[in-house]
């Protein structure tokens, strides 16, 4: 007997078929979509909060070696009490923090305090545990 196909044959998927691939993939993203980017925004918050806490214990360290509070953030990487200077990863830059004086100097405004006593982020917007960045 000869090797012949039956005109009946296919070789490929047809429209059907692809539209159902397609609608379950779809199904799928829809699913997961949402989940991912929430938990993307879950791990810039808790990235900004380490962010904030390390750069908060070199400015005390600091001021425990020099009995000063340091000038700017520059002058911590500068002293080698950080690497570099902590990126606000809400903001995506690392010249957006707000820099703060000691308690009852005028801090918080455009201009930068004469020293650092304290950051905070300066992106706007809330987490989701509803505070705002900036009050961190």
């Amino acid at each position: 007997m000869v090797n012949a196909r039956r005109p009946s044959s296919r070789r490929g998927f047809t429209l059907i078929e692809l539209l159902v691939v397609m609608a379950i993939i779809a199904t799928l993203l829809a699913l997961v979509g949402p989940k991912y980017f929430s938990s993307l925004k879950r791990s810039q918050e808790t990235v900004l909060r380490t962010n904030l806490r390390i750069t908060r214990d070199a400015i005390d360290k600091f001021r425990g070696d020099t009995g000063r509070y340091p000038a700017s953030l520059q002058e911590l990487v500068d002293q080698r009490y950080l690497r570099e200077l902590p990126m606000d990863p809400v903001t995506e830059r690392n010249d957006s923090w707000v820099l703060l004086g000691p308690p009852g100097t005028d801090s918080g405004t455009m201009a930068a305090p004469a020293v650092l006593y304290d950051l905070r982020s300066g992106a706007a917007g809330m987490a989701a545990d509803g505070t705002s960045y900036g009050s961190w």
